[in-house]
């Protein structure tokens, strides 16, 4: 009995310097892989870098001092709390987390997040077992000393625990409010869908419905394609304009409830008409020159110009009259400039009808704003990534114009907002990002405009070497298009339980 009890401490210590050194090797060997992991990790996604190397280089001192006789008895210590750690992860994972990732590589790539657990426990049991018996062999077990080992194990039970608990707090907390530029990506976001071939690369979405989407085309601008949700009912319909009256330069199209809006900001010109109905009216004609039109709803839009007195970028407000000259109104406190006030604040104007807030993003640094269509109440949130300042180089001209004299780099996306969520292709990678995947892909990153909350990014495939051009939301779908391609994508519950069912300040006046 007594060679059985000498015995078992040293088989469990020589299980766990197998089991640590084969787990330390094979992390070192698909080591960009492990990171990666770590980073998706919805717990330590923050700590990825420290971690990754942290756990590997416990794995091999531990498995040194289990070795060596003389350390031995810190080793299985050493293994036991690191063992706790594990599981309290794991059940951390399970029961606390916004998702479950996919399962750890390895020697346990088979088991699933339960068998994990399981696994786990059973190895802090053997751990523990290991420590009282090795105890028990070196000195009797009196009553003061199995008090003095329960005690140590207790206490390292609670510390090892405690570890993972705040990591994950803290974890949390810099992802979602103070990010250093590590993506959380989210499980199954979107299923994709149907598809079908468009008959050119020029279309971009003039809006959705739950029922319908609709796409404007660049070449021919005049055109309005209505595609119903089960992506089979397809119809086209030109247009009606009258081509002599006015010199187009840059015809686009919205749609917005039972209504289509035609416009070009050089004119600058506004036409409205019914879905179904060639035929529309002009509702608005020389109030603002604007490159860019968010609908609020039929009677109020929001527009980015050029101030004629600072020649800087900046937002108005303009309010269609029935019966009264149109009200337009400029903003030019709301885009901050840093360096010309053009190239510096250019981004992408957006509003989420549902809940009637508008959105602009910053192409070239990490800003992007929230505004209500009166632009009296601002928020101002912070990107990911951390290009504080538009990395741009531009040189004044004789005229008093400026100009780019080298590529500037981009950092946001076309962001559109739906029912409280921004969703912004991103255009620079983050921490621990596969490349191979960021090749072969583009990158959504999901912000809540409400709580100012990273709420984590998605990956989008390309198709044939076609990155996506443009997307649009609704309830349940999200749909893109890659090249000629238009692909429907089915959202989750892992999405849709972000999304903000409150009314909107303006609803859609017909």
């Amino acid at each position: 009995m007594k060679t059985i009890a000498h015995l078992i401490p040293k088989t469990i210590a020589a299980g766990f310097c197998v089991l640590f050194t084969y787990a330390a090797v094979s992390k070192g060997l698909d080591f960009e892989n492990f990171q990666v992991q770590l980073a998706q990790s919805p717990l330590l996604s923050a700590y990825a870098g420290q971690v990754s190397y942290g756990v590997i280089a416990l794995e091999l001192l531990i498995t040194a001092m289990l070795l060596i006789p003389k350390t031995q008895k810190t080793g299985l210590y050493a293994a036991f709390a690191l063992m706790v750690a594990f599981t309290a992860y794991i059940y951390l994972i399970l029961n606390y987390s916004d998702f479950v990732p996919c399962s750890c590589g390895g020697i346990l790539e088979k088991m699933g997040w339960t068998q994990h657990l399981i696994f786990n426990s059973i190895c802090v049991m053997l751990a523990g077992t290991a420590v009282v018996l090795r105890q028990k062999n070196n000195m009797p077990m009196v009553r003061k000393s199995i008090l003095r080992t329960t005690a140590w194990l207790a206490i390292l039970t609670l510390l090892s625990s405690g570890i993972i608990i705040a990591l994950f707090f803290s974890s949390e907390y810099i992802i979602k409010k103070e990010n250093n530029f590590t993506r959380r990506f989210l499980m199954h976001p979107i299923i994709e869908g149907q598809s079908i071939t468009l008959d050119n690369d020029f279309y971009y979405f003039a809006g959705a419905d739950n029922h319908k989407i609709f796409l404007g085309n660049r070449i021919m601008p005049q055109n309005l394609l209505t595609i119903d949700s089960s992506m089979t009912g397809v119809s086209n319909m030109t247009i009606k304009l009258e081509l002599l009256k006015y010199h187009y330069k840059k015809l686009e199209i919205k749609v917005l409830g039972n209504n289509y809006y035609i416009f070009d900001g050089t004119i600058p010109v506004i036409f409205k008409g019914k879905l179904g109905n060639p035929a529309n009216r002009e509702i608005s004609f020389d109030d603002a020159f604007f490159d860019q039109l968010a609908i609020v709803d039929s009677a109020t839009f929001v527009f980015r110009t050029i101030s004629t007195k600072t020649k800087e970028l900046t937002l108005g407000h303009l309010n269609i009259n029935q019966n009264l000259r149109n009200g337009v109104h400029i903003f030019p406190h709301v885009l901050q400039k840093q360096k010309d006030g053009v190239f510096d604040s250019d981004g992408y104007l957006s509003c989420d009808n549902p809940t009637g807030k508008i959105t602009y993003i910053y192409s070239y640094r990490n800003q992007f704003l929230v505004l209500n269509p009166k632009m009296d109440h601002i928020q101002r949130f912070q990107t990911i990534d951390t290009i504080k300042t538009a990395e741009i180089t531009i040189k004044s001209l004789s005229d008093g114009s400026f100009k780019m004299t080298k590529p500037p780099l981009k950092v946001n996306g076309h962001g559109k907002a739906y029912k409280g969520l921004l969703f912004n292709p991103a255009y620079l990678m983050g921490r621990n990002e596969s490349v191979n995947r960021w090749k072969k892909s583009k990158i959504i990153d999901i912000y809540s405009i409400d709580s100012k909350d990273y709420i984590g990014s998605m990956y989008v495939n390309n198709h044939k070497g076609f990155s996506m051009s443009d997307f649009v939301v609704n309830d349940e779908n999200m749909y893109l298009i890659v090249g000629n391609k238009l692909i429907k994508y089915q959202l989750t519950s892992t999405l849709k339980k972000h999304f903000k069912n409150g009314d909107a300040e303006n609803r859609v006046k017909e």
